[in-house]
């Protein structure tokens, strides 16, 4: 007798259905399909990540060893190996895409109140991008070098949660810089970049749409500086300056004044120059938002450690977007949940717990509270009167 939800039904329950139905009909994804729809699909890729199955065959393994469970766990049909494998080559990836997206929404709005260790009420963005690598041999649609191929992930972290607000996913030959063509830009925001997105005709833009950037200078900058700020080198700080570009492209590529900021780090030594286009933060702030860019390469780190986007069931185009959105849409969920739930406990323990107990009938929030748990299995009878006693 079924008594209760499983684990995984507790979690995709946060999935609001109605929205997966109007992205798949968006993309006519259940069109003349008869078994086997987009959200069982769905259902089955979500399941590889949450419980970190390496291939078709250990996900259609995992899942037939529990026949009697799949209907509480909302599938409708069976799962089958080529199945699952055909779906993920030609069912378009916009689908999952779109879904993800309206869960970033959601989750945003859930961690908008964190604390960034910064007296900032604005918002405060980390982007940065990361290769993944390819096999050549079986996507040669991915060339990347001659000897071997990749997609490139592109990712804006809101580092209030660490959500990511905008992912791009281009063949790995295209420049990181070119990503900020497609950036939505939101005024009185923090942008936070390395030297790889120094181009100041794009950065211009966030001058004209009122949104900040704070990115690493080159060594070869050529500038004139116009004022120069009062700093306490007791802190590292080496210069807090108003400076206008001089050479002959930057300066027409951005006309408006820039603040350059010089600081000494003082664990490595190495001394970092920041350019910004905010002039009312002091200037420890600006290499304290920095510091906060680390963030987004702890994310990369996270996901390629803990969401199946290193190995890769299927070898198309489609395939693999399709892989990567719905990893991204089960690490959302995994927020989500964790976040309306109250749950304190960090989000890669949340997701190792789900992970060991996913047809678990359980309550989540009972499952992941160590003091519920440990009180599970106090003990309450008492000792036996027939135990020996070692010790008279």
């Amino acid at each position: 007798m079924h008594v209760g939800k499983i684990v995984f039904s507790q979690v995709m329950e946060f999935l609001p259905h109605n929205v997966f139905q109007r992205c798949v009909a968006r993309y006519n994804g259940d069109f003349n399909i008869q078994t086997f729809s987009c959200f069982d699909q769905f259902l089955c890729l979500v399941f590889a990540q949450l419980t970190y199955r390496e291939s078709l065959r250990d996900i259609e393994a995992c899942l037939r060893s529990q026949p009697a469970k799949l209907y509480h766990m909302g599938f409708k049909s069976s799962v089958a190996r080529t199945t699952l494998a055909k779906a993920n080559e030609v069912r378009n990836w916009r689908i999952y895409a779109d879904i993800a997206q309206y869960l970033i929404k959601i989750a945003r709005k859930l961690y908008q109140g964190e604390d960034l260790g910064l007296d900032i009420k604005n918002s405060v963005y980390a982007l940065d991008a990361t290769t993944i690598d390819l096999c050549l041999t079986l996507c040669p649609w991915a060339l990347f070098r001659s000897t071997k191929s990749g997609i490139k992930l592109h990712t804006l972290l809101d580092l209030r949660g660490n959500i990511p607000s905008f992912l791009n996913i281009t063949p790995a030959n295209v420049h990181e810089v070119n990503t900020l063509d497609l950036l939505p830009m939101e005024p009185g925001a923090f942008y936070i970049m390395d030297r790889a997105y120094l181009d100041f005709a794009r950065l211009h833009k966030f001058t004209n749409n009122f949104s900040f950037f704070v990115i690493r200078a080159k060594s070869n900058l050529q500038f004139s500086r116009v004022y120069s700020m009062p700093v306490d080198r007791q802190t590292g700080l080496i210069c807090d300056q108003h400076i206008r570009l001089t050479g002959q492209n930057s300066a027409r590529s951005y006309p408006a004044m820039l603040r350059r900021v010089k600081f000494n780090h003082p664990e490595t030594g190495k001394r970092l120059v920041f350019l910004t286009n905010n002039f009312s933060l002091p200037a420890l702030s600006i290499t304290e938002l920095y510091r906060l860019r680390r963030q987004v390469e702890l994310f990369f780190k996270w996901i390629k450690q803990n969401l199946r986007i290193k190995t890769f069931y299927g070898n198309n185009d489609n395939a693999i977007r399709t892989q990567i959105w719905t990893a991204v849409c089960a690490f959302l969920l995994a927020a989500i949940a964790r976040k309306n739930l109250g749950i304190q406990t960090e989000l890669y323990t949340f997701l190792n717990v789900v992970s060991v107990n996913i047809f678990d009938n359980t309550p989540l929030l009972q499952l992941v509270d160590i003091h519920k748990v440990n009180n599970n299995y106090r003990n309450t009878e008492g000792i036996s009167s027939n135990q020996l006693s070692l010790f008279d």
